[in-house]
């Protein structure tokens, strides 16, 4: 096989998985699949990892590379990533140490505040860890009403609650931590919503922003917002100004050197009404459907998404 063609390399598509998030990892696999076929791609095969006979059929393809296509535990925290680092099989993304970090949101904050990168107020509770009313009271006195509580290692908005009164927190905390899961309380930020997607290695260029418009009855960019047609709820350019939108853009290139990411990341941001960005988390394995955040901005650059999925396989093989 020629190297220099990067096309002639066997590539497997990883997706599906076990996490809250298989259905919509099963989307973006199929998509991504389809787009490297596009992209001249000889032998593009996709895989559910969840199948009884993967790790056979992982073995027996002989692949030069893995593109890995799943969000969530066991896909995007470092553990499918520690399985391909074994088999010497190179993959797409961001690798095992990167990947479990970027997950795990109290982490991930110590760093973006070690590296200047504003982060919202928080603080972390123990696993099944249910608050009692003194402890909610100074929960409410230290971060203020409304609170956002989220899982501390989920995506896709799975479990997040926005608390408005304090008799609802206990709840919320219950419903984030299902799954044995450690909990994230945090101040609301209030602003404009955005994300940055990021694609590159070792030189990492910010894509155009997207602000995100919740819309009509929705209280944030919750899990039904979020797989909506994209037409609903994407604005590009976001309406920031000039500097704003360059600072943004220069946070989430920041954070993405940072955490180490490789190939993509998307960081999300609040942008207060001061102009400041307040980091929200960064996703290192964005939804990857034509029409998720990522891949719509990089069709706003001039990227069309079989060429952005080539690109992620180039990164994958330096």
């Amino acid at each position: 096989m020629d190297k220099t063609d990067v096309t002639q390399c066997k590539v497997v598509v990883l997706a599906g998985g076990w996490s809250d998030e298989r259905e919509i990892s099963m989307d973006s696999g199929r998509a991504c699949a389809k787009a490297l076929g596009e992209a001249g791609f000889e032998q593009v095969d996709l895989l559910d990892v969840a199948d009884a006979d993967f790790l056979a059929k992982l073995v027996a393809g002989n692949y030069d590379v893995a593109f890995v296509a799943m969000h969530g535990r066991w896909g995007e925290d470092g553990c499918v990533q520690g399985l391909l680092e074994v088999m010497h099989l190179p993959y797409t993304f961001s690798g095992v140490l990167t990947s479990a970090v970027a997950t795990e949101k109290d982490f991930a904050k110590s760093i973006f505040r070690s590296n200047g990168i504003p982060t919202a107020r928080g603080t972390k509770l123990a696993a099944g860890h249910i608050p009692d009313e003194v402890e909610v009271e100074t929960l409410v006195d230290k971060f203020g009403l409304p609170l956002f509580v989220k899982p501390a290692a989920n995506g896709s908005s799975y479990g997040i609650s926005m608390v408005h009164e304090a008799s609802q927190l206990a709840e919320a905390v219950r419903l984030a931590g299902e799954g044995g899961q450690r909990v994230i309380v945090e101040e609301c930020v209030t602003g404009t919503e955005i994300t940055v997607p990021v694609i590159g290695n070792d030189d990492p260029q910010a894509l155009p922003i997207v602000e995100v418009v919740a819309g009509e009855g929705a209280e944030f960019y919750d899990l039904k917002v979020k797989y909506e047609p994209s037409e609903l709820h994407h604005v590009m350019p976001a309406r920031l100004p000039q500097d704003v939108y360059e600072r943004a853009q220069r946070l989430a290139v920041r954070a993405h050197k940072a955490l180490g990411c490789r190939g993509a990341s998307r960081s999300d941001f609040i942008v207060k009404a001061d102009g400041q960005p307040v980091i929200l988390e960064t996703n290192t394995i964005p939804g990857m459907t034509e029409t998720s955040l990522l891949p719509d901005s990089a069709r706003h650059a001039g990227i069309e998404f079989p060429e952005l999925c080539r690109r992620f396989v180039e990164w994958a093989l330096e």
